[in-house]
């Protein structure tokens, strides 16, 4: 799409061509109040609040998309009326408990309702009873509930669960003196609101989905709320410590809430996890698993003695990628300073597959993100389980199917109900185990530029090729001859009398024949469906932006050196934009920072893995080591950015730098900004 410039209140700014008044606005610093959008979603105009006049017409800039020279304002006399009438209706019998509402501090009902001056009620409407409901880890109060939609516009658009949907409030209708009283957009969005609540979209009281709880996250109230934070605190109280979820390599920026445990007990701990929803969907680990810190609570100068006397022994470290940038560098200048072998079988896998990838790309690190995978309207996936791999993959899959109208192709081992529930427009291919290899082939066959790919390679893919004759049925018309019997009038007796008569007529006839289809015996070794092809090109209609995101089968296939070639040909030699998930939380980070051996020596150091003397957070170990929630540095992820992550609660004990330093290196402030020079930092 090409930039355009548009004017916001007096303001030239540029834009792209057909984005949406109200993301224009944002990204320029204009204010434009919104209560049911979500920037990554479809819009759904429930709330109407977005009221703006563009070119003389009121529109609602969440769904009105930008022409280049358009005219918009965002206040008038009509405008401000229509805002402050919507925010008294959704204050009509909205209870007052700010006092005790978990949302209290952070509610955008209070923040909205001062913001219009509302400081009066005109208009009012019988209250129907609202139970509450528990949908396992979630609480559900309806008489809190604005039914703004974001709930299930989340679930829908971003996670893909598709739980919940707006079911009927059962409520009196409104009084129709205000249909004639109001202004417009209030009343329709009065109307609304007052017959439906959310539900479930399963027709039961048991909620069926993968628990990320995005849904309460983004509730601009205090509707829907995690059980475990039920009661526990105000917002006001919590201090919010900026951090990088550990979980995977998606990279997503968190908040942890934290403050003293209780009156009798100043220790930090942890309430809950928040995100920026408009830039980041978190998955249930990254919300829910945040009570994994190491609370230790002085040296063991006498196990940091043993281990001291344990690396002077060694000749191997051995180490899991669940580590920050800065311990990974600490870990390289050990080997350097000392000659230790760095044992990581995940990251060796994955170091090697990007430089046998490079060798075909030409580049370093592979090409795009996933905000590539956002923006395309097909994605294929190979070599990944998405659902628990990398969440946020799975999101980008779902995101791009239902807000680009995309559709998608999923290659893997093991049938997935997510993912096959994502929609009819996703195909799924379960294959056999080691067959990615098949799978690429069949990825270039039908989508690399065959004029771009080597010779050998479109030989070898004609190889797979063969004519068949098939049998096939189709319609054609055939016209008959019908005898039928009509009453007509004797020219000579002047009487009716029946006579037969021919008529001819057209009719639909089935008719077998056989003829020659091309065989791609790659289907038939990747298992796919017999309508696989005609399936495929079906979804590929008006499709024009391709995604593909691979994973650590891949990396780990005994054929793994030809399958990087080959993920790099799919690069070069097509349209689709690459993406690779790293196998663990920093294994990028670690792949670019450290010199990985293929085997170990005779006596380990275990650095949160086994070893013949191990360090660890993850307790029964020799020696104790802060767990992430509890370290300053940076992850690297998925993205290619390198994002800082802070410590949430306190640790005690001795750190890697402490051995570091024992050792003989200066590893107080550990800087890494050469190792990863190619990457952005966020």
């Amino acid at each position: 799409m090409s930039k355009i410039t548009i004017n916001i209140d007096g303001k030239d700014v540029e834009t792209q061509e057909g984005e949406f008044i109200l993301n224009a606005a944002r990204a320029n610093d204009i204010f434009i109040p919104a209560i049911c959008y979500l920037t990554r979603c479809s819009p759904t105009l429930a709330c109407r609040i977005c009221l703006v006049e563009a070119d003389g017409k009121q529109v609602y800039a969440c769904n009105a998309k930008s022409k280049d020279g358009m005219n918009i304002t965002t206040k008038t006399e009509n405008i401000e009326k229509e805002r402050r009438a919507i925010m008294e209706v959704y204050d009509v019998n909205h209870p007052l408990q700010c006092g005790v509402c978990d949302q209290s501090g952070e509610c955008e009902l209070q923040n909205y309702t001062l913001e219009m001056g509302v400081d009066s009620q005109s208009y009012t409407v019988k209250d129907v009873n609202r139970s509450s409901h528990d949908w396992g880890h979630l609480h559900y109060d309806p008489g809190l509930c604005i039914v703004c939609e974001r709930c299930a516009t989340a679930c829908k658009d971003m996670i893909g669960d598709n739980s919940l949907k707006t079911i009927p409030r059962g409520a009196d209708a409104l009084d129709e003196e205000f249909k004639n009283t109001m202004p417009k957009d209030a009343y329709a969005m009065w109307n609304k609101l007052n017959k439906s609540v959310i539900g479930l979209t399963n027709g039961t009281d048991v909620l069926d989905c993968t628990s990320c709880g995005e849904c309460a996250a983004v509730c601009p109230v205090g509707a829907l709320v995690d059980t475990h934070f039920m009661y526990k605190s105000n917002a006001w109280e919590l201090n919010q410590v900026p951090a990088t979820c550990g979980h995977c390599s998606a990279g997503c920026q968190i908040s942890y809430d934290v403050k003293h445990t209780s009156v009798s007990d100043d220790t930090d701990k942890i309430y809950r996890v928040m995100n920026e929803w408009n830039y980041v969907s978190l998955c249930g680990a990254g919300r829910y698993g945040f009570d994994y810190e190491n609370r230790v609570e002085a040296k063991d100068e006498v196990a940091f003695a043993s281990a001291i006397e344990a690396f002077k022994k060694a000749d191997t470290i051995e180490f899991t990628s669940t580590i920050t940038n800065e311990e990974a560098y600490v870990l390289q200048t050990l080997k350097e300073k000392h000659g230790y072998k760095l044992i990581n079988n995940e990251a060796k896998s994955f170091q090697t597959f990007l430089s046998n990838y490079s060798e075909i790309s030409g580049t370093m690190l592979y090409g795009n993100d996933l905000k590539a995978t956002h923006n395309s309207n097909f994605v294929i996936s190979l070599g990944t389980a998405l659902k628990s791999d990398n969440p946020n993959a799975r999101y980008a899959l779902n995101n791009s199917m239902t807000v680009n109208k995309g559709a998608g192709l999923y290659f893997h081992p093991l049938q997935d109900p997510i993912i096959e529930g994502l929609g009819k427009s996703i195909i799924t291919v379960k294959h056999a185990p080691l067959q990615e290899e098949a799978a690429l082939y069949l990825i270039l066959d039908l989508f690399a530029d065959k004029e771009k790919l080597p010779k050998k390679v479109v030989e070898y893919l004609e190889t797979f090729h063969s004519q068949k004759t098939i049998t096939v049925e189709e319609t054609i018309k055939e016209t008959i001859v019908e005898i039928v019997k009509e009453m007509k009038v004797n020219e000579e007796t002047g009487e009716e009398e029946e006579v037969e008569v021919e008529k001819s007529k057209v009719v639909p006839k089935k008719v077998s024949k056989e003829v020659q289809v091309d065989d791609n015996r790659l289907l038939e070794i990747l298992g796919a469906d017999d309508d696989f092809m005609d399936a495929l090109n079906k979804n590929l209609s008006k499709k024009d932006t391709f995604a593909m995101v691979v994973g650590a089968d891949l990396y780990n296939h005994p054929n793994a050196k030809n399958i990087a070639r080959l993920v790099g040909l799919v690069e070069k030699c097509s349209d689709i934009e690459l993406t690779m998930i790293p196998p663990l939380t920093n294994s990028l980070g670690v792949a670019l920072i450290c010199e990985l051996d293929d085997e170990k020596g005779s006596y380990s150091i275990g650095y949160n893995t086994k070893g013949d003397f191990t360090l660890s957070a993850l307790g029964d170990c020799d020696l104790d080591m802060p767990a992430i929630n509890q370290q300053e540095g940076t992850l690297t992820s998925i993205n290619k950015r390198v994002n800082p992550t802070n410590a949430a609660l306190v640790y005690k004990g001795y750190e890697l730098n402490d051995i570091a330093n024992e050792l003989g290196m200066n590893a107080e402030n550990v800087m890494i900004i050469h190792h990863l020079s190619q990457l952005q930092w966020a």
